[in-house]
């Protein structure tokens, strides 16, 4: 279902791939858009699982995107790094597949804004973490996108010699 890829040396451990996609700050999240337009946006997240969480208006392109086609892919960039005189870069990136889905159940809305909360803002008191998140609840919008297939790649200077 999902494709090999073709440069197996550069292939980075599913191990690696969720430590990055754990680590990240923000992706790009690609959904079927707009008059069969690829729609791709740049968007903060978190991991639980098998799981990836997002926040979203309640109303937009991706919820429109998402209602229309279940299927999604997640793009996170651990590396760029340009070596101009070799025309290249030393780079190291994920992609997670999946089906994605407006969150319903209170309690994983609950849940999934916690986890976002504290992944971005770790000192913060759980007081005012949950004044905060209680202000917005019954506006609050989060998707979840249950991953399939992860796979990561980097450059071949950054393959440990052993391989």
């Amino acid at each position: 279902m999902f494709r090999e890829m073709r440069r197996k040396k550069q292939v980075l451990p599913e191990s690696d791939c969720l430590s990055i996609l754990d680590r990240g700050t923000a992706g790009v999240l690609a959904l079927s858009g707009d008059d069969g337009y690829p729609y791709a946006v740049p968007i903060s997240y978190v991991r639980e699982g098998d799981t990836l969480y997002f926040h979203c208006a309640q109303s937009g392109h991706k919820l429109d995107a998402v209602a229309r086609n279940e299927k999604a892919s997640f793009c996170v960039i651990d590396q760029d790094q340009v070596v101009p005189e070799r025309y290249t870069t030393h780079y190291r990136s994920v992609i997670a597949f999946g089906r994605i889905r407006i969150v319903e159940a209170p309690a994983e809305k609950r849940r999934s804004v916690e986890l976002l909360a504290r992944k971005y803002a770790p000192a913060d008191t759980p007081e005012h973490r949950t004044e905060y998140i209680e202000k917005d609840f019954s506006r609050l919008c989060m998707l979840a996108l249950t991953i399939e297939h992860v796979t990561g790649k980097q450059a071949r200077e950054l393959v440990p010699a052993a391989q």
